[in-house]
C-alpha cells in the first residue's frame, strides 16, 4: 500500500490524489490500484466535479477486446472439423497462451497478491480455475502420452480446454469492465452537487464595471452580482435585489424561495429572473455545498452493521469453495463416467468460476454509497452508515420546540407594564439586558426596542442562567429578565400578571417577566411562529408509527397550545436544557428507539444520546456536530425524506444480500454436478464464469436503483 503525498498543495487537489476501496474504507492509497485486501480497483476518496479518469477501466477494456480478438478463433476451432485436430490443437495452445498470459495477466496478479496476504478472494478462484484449466491443456498437449487411460475419451483421446481458458478469461474481463462502468455511476450524486458551483463570479467594483473572476479569488466580505438564471457562488447575505432563487439541488426544497435584502443565500443555488446583489460571507472550504460533499464523501465510505454479517461470510467464502471445489473434484473422478478426470476437471473448474464472493462483499457499501448521495441531493446529509440503518428502526421522534417546530424567528407580541413603570421602560431595560444574550428570544427583545427608537443602556455584572433567563445592573438598578422561576429564587412575585400571562399563553407565546430593582415591573410576551410545513410532516410521521414528543423550556400552556395546533399529545414543558437528555435517556431505557430533532447549543447532549440526533442545518454548528442526520434547510419534512431513505437503502441491501447468497447457493451446487445423476444438468467452466461475471453486475444494478427513489 502506498504513503499518502505529503507534498504541499491545496486541500482538495490532496485529497483527490487519495484512493480507497470500497469495500475496506481502512486502505488509502496515493493513486490509482487495487486493493491488497480484496483485489478491487480503488475509486478516489473524493469526487471531483468531472469525473477522473479511470486508468482501470481503459486498461481492462483494452485486456478485453484483444482476448475476444484472440479467443473467437480458439472458440471456432474448438467445436473442431475446421482444420486438422493436431494443426487447431497447436493453434488453440498459442492464441489461449496470450489471451491468459496478457489478457489474464491482472487477474493472476491479484491471485498471487491475495494468496500473498493470505486474504483469498475472487481473484484467487479464478486464477486457480484458469491456470488449473490452461497448464493441464498444455501438459496434454505438450506430453499426451504421460496420461493413464482414465484421462482419455472412449476415442483414446486425451480432452484439451483451451477454448474453456481462453473464454473464461474474456468473460472474467468482460464482468470487470461492466462492474467497474457500473460503479462509477454511484459517484454522480456527489459531481452532480460540484457541478452546481459556477466557474466564475461577478464581482462589483466601486465607480467601475464588475470583473469576472474565479471562485478561488472570491474573498470573505466581496460584493458580488447575480444576473437572472445565474447559481450563487458562494455563500452570503442579500444586499440589493429581489428574486426567486431554486434551492432544490441543495435543500431539497422544490418550491423556488423569495430573496431580499437581508436574506442568505447558499453556493450552488440558482437565481430566477430579478437581479441580485450579495455579500460574500463563506467561501472555498467553509460554503454550505463544500462541506455537504465533504460530510457526504465521508459517510459514502463508512460501514453499516449490517456489513459485519457479510464480513463473517466472506471470511470462510473462500476456503469453503476450495473445500468444495476439491469435493466435486474427488467425487467426478471416483464416481464418474469416462472420462472421469475430464468431468472432475470440469466440475471442480466450475465450482471455482461460479463462486461470487464479491456479489457479497458489494451488496451493502454500493447501497450505502447511492443511499447517501441520494439523500444528499434531496437536503438530508447523512454522519455515517450505522446512522442510516439505525433511523429505518426509530420508533420514537423526540422534538425541540424553538427552531425546530417554530421558525426560531421570535418577534415580540405583547409588552405588558405595572401601574409603576411604563412599556418604554420595560422595553428598554429588558432590551439592554438582552443584548449579551445569544437566545432567540433575547434577539426579539432587542429588535423591537431598536424598531421604537430606544436607547439601550450600558449593563454590569451580566450574568445568564441557563433555562431561567439573565440578571445584570443598568446604572443604579439591579434588573432580571426571564421566567417565573428567575424571579422566585429572588423572592419577587408574578402572580399580579398571571392571567395576563394566561392568556397570552393559551395563543402559543412565550412570556418573559421583567423585574427591576427587585419589583416586578412587567412582561414581554414573545411569539415564534410555527413552520409551515411542520404540521404535514408530523402527520406523515404519525401515519408510519412514530411517536411524537415535545420538549421546551417554556411555561405548560404555551407549550399546550402549540402543541395543540400540531396535533402532539405528549408534551413535557418546562424542560431545562439539561433534562432534554434525560428525557431521551428514559425513553430509551424504556425500551424506544429514539430519534432526536434540535437546533440549539443546549439541545447538543440530547442529540448526542439519541440512537439518531437530527439538527437543523439553519441552526448551530454545535447541534449539527452532535447529530447523525442534518437537514440542509431546517425543515421537518427533512426528517420524513430521511426516514424514507434509510428504508429504501436498508431493504435494498437485504435484496442484495438475499441476491448474492441465493445465487451463491444454488450456483455451487450446480456447477459441483450435484443435480446430474437426476435431471442430467451440469455447466461448463464457460457459462460459470458468465454467470459469476453477472451476478456482481447485477448486485450493483439493484444499488443503483436507489438514484430513482422517490423522497
Amino acid at each position: 500500500m502506498g504513503k499518502m503525498d505529503t507534498h504541499s498543495g491545496p486541500p482538495q487537489a490532496k485529497a483527490l490524489a487519495a484512493y480507497t476501496c470500497i469495500m475496506h474504507p481502512q486502505i488509502r492509497h496515493a493513486g490509482p490500484g487495487h486493493c491488497p485486501i480484496c483485489g478491487m480497483a480503488l475509486e478516489p476518496v473524493l469526487e471531483s466535479a468531472q469525473a477522473l479518469p479511470n486508468l482501470e477501466y481503459v486498461a481492462m477494456t483494452q485486456r478485453l477486446w484483444g482476448s475476444l480478438v484472440l479467443a473467437t478463433p480458439v472458440f471456432i476451432l474448438g467445436m473442431g472439423g475446421w482444420i486438422s485436430p493436431h494443426m487447431s490443437l497447436w493453434i488453440e495452445a498459442v492464441l489461449t497462451t496470450g489471451v491468459v498470459a496478457w489478457g489474464g495477466f491482472p487477474l493472476f496478479q491479484r491471485g498471487w497478491q491475495s494468496l500473498r496476504n493470505r486474504s483469498l478472494d475472487m481473484f484467487t478462484l479464478v486464477s486457480l480455475g484458469i491456470g488449473t484449466t490452461y497448464l493441464y491443456s498444455c501438459v496434454a498437449t505438450l506430453l499426451p502420452d504421460t496420461f493413464p487411460r482414465a484421462f482419455r475419451t472412449q476415442a483414446g483421446l486425451i480432452p484439451v480446454y483451451f477454448e474453456a481458458a481462453a473464454m473464461i478469461t474474456v468473460l472474467v474481463l468482460l464482468g470487470q469492465v461492466l462492474e467497474l462502468r457500473a460503479r462509477a455511476q454511484t459517484g454522480g450524486a456527489i459531481r452532480a452537487l460540484l457541478k452546481l458551483v459556477p466557474p466564475i463570479a461577478h464581482r462589483v467594483r466601486n465607480g467601475g464595471p464588475d470583473e469576472d473572476i474565479a471562485l478561488d479569488q472570491i474573498k470573505r466580505g466581496d460584493t458580488l452580482r447575480i444576473k437572472p438564471g445565474e447559481t450563487v457562488p458562494v455563500d452570503g447575505v442579500v444586499l440589493a435585489g429581489t428574486s426567486a432563487v431554486d434551492e432544490a439541488m441543495v435543500t431539497g426544497e422544490a418550491l423556488p424561495v423569495v430573496k431580499q435584502p437581508r436574506s442568505t443565500v447558499i453556493g450552488g443555488t440558482i437565481n430566477g429572473t430579478g437581479s441580485l446583489a450579495m455579500r460574500a460571507d463563506r467561501v472555498g472550504e467553509n460554503t454550505t455545498l463544500a462541506q455537504i460533499v465533504r460530510m457526504v464523501s465521508q459517510a459514502q465510505r463508512s460501514r453499516a452493521p449490517i456489513q459485519r454479517l457479510a464480513d463473517r461470510v466472506s471470511g470462510v467464502f473462500v476456503p469453503a469453495i476450495l473445500v468444495c471445489a476439491a469435493m466435486a473434484f474427488v467425487a467426478w473422478l471416483i464416481f464418474g463416467p469416462p472420462p472421469a478426470f475430464g468431468f472432475a476437471l470440469n466440475a471442480a473448474v466450475s465450482v471455482l468460476m461460479i463462486a461470487c464472493p464479491c456479489a457479497l462483499g458489494l451488496a451493502t457499501p454500493l447501497s450505502i454509497m447511492v443511499g447517501i448521495g441520494k439523500g444528499a441531493t434531496a437536503g438530508v446529509l447523512i454522519k455515517n452508515a450505522e446512522v442510516l440503518e439505525r433511523f429505518e428502526k426509530v420508533d420514537t421522534l423526540v422534538v425541540d420546540k424553538t427552531g425546530t417546530l417554530t421558525e426560531g424567528r421570535p418577534r415580540v407580541l405583547a409588552v405588558v407594564a405595572m401601574k409603576d413603570f411604563d412599556e418604554a421602560t420595560v422595553l428598554g431595560f429588558a432590551a439592554s439586558l438582552e443584548r449579551s444574550s445569544e437566545h432567540p428570544l433575547a434577539a426579539a427583545v432587542v429588535a423591537c426596542a431598536k424598531s421604537r427608537g430606544l436607547g439601550l443602556s450600558a449593563v454590569a455584572n451580566f450574568r445568564s442562567v441557563t433555562g431561567k433567563g439573565v440578571t445584570g445592573q443598568i446604572g443604579m438598578a439591579s434588573v432580571a429578565v426571564g421566567n417565573a422561576v428567575l424571579l422566585g429564587d429572588s423572592k419577587i412575585a408574578v402572580a399580579a400578571l398571571d392571567g395576563k400571562a394566561d392568556v397570552l399563553r393559551e395563543t402559543g407565546a412565550t412570556v418573559m417577566y421583567v423585574a427591576i430593582t427587585g419589583e416586578l415591573a412587567g412582561l414581554i410576551a414573545i411569539a415564534d411562529p410555527i413552520k409551515t410545513t411542520a404540521k404535514l410532516a408530523l402527520d406523515s410521521l404519525k401515519a408510519a408509527g412514530l411517536r411524537i414528543v415535545m420538549v421546551t423550556g417554556d411555561n405548560r400552556k404555551t407549550a399546550d397550545a402549540v402543541a395543540a395546533k400540531l396535533g402532539i399529545t405528549a408534551v413535557e414543558a418546562g424542560v431545562l436544557p439539561e433534562h432534554k437528555r434525560a428525557i431521551v435517556q428514559r425513553l430509551r431505557a424504556e425500551g424506544r428507539i429514539v430519534a432526536m430533532a434540535g437546533d440549539g447549543i443546549n439541545d447538543a447532549p440530547a442529540l448526542a444520546a439519541a440512537d439518531v440526533g437530527i439538527a437543523m442545518g439553519t441552526g448551530t454548528d454545535v447541534a449539527i456536530q452532535s447529530a447523525g442526520v442534518t437537514l440542509v434547510m431546517g425543515d421537518l419534512s427533512g426528517i420524513v425524506r430521511a426516514r424514507l431513505l434509510s428504508r429504501a437503502t436498508m431493504t435494498n441491501i437485504r435484496e442484495n444480500l438475499v441476491l448474492a447468497c441465493v445465487y451463491n447457493a444454488l450456483g455451487v451446487p450446480i456447477a459441483a454436478g450435484v443435480f446430474y445423476p437426476w435431471f442430467g444438468l451440469l455447466l461448463s467452466p464457460v457459462m460459470a464464469a458468465a454467470a459469476m461475471s453477472l451476478s456482481s453486475v447485477s448486485v450493483i444494478g439493484n444499488a443503483l436503483r436507489l438514484r430513482w427513489a422517490k423522497l
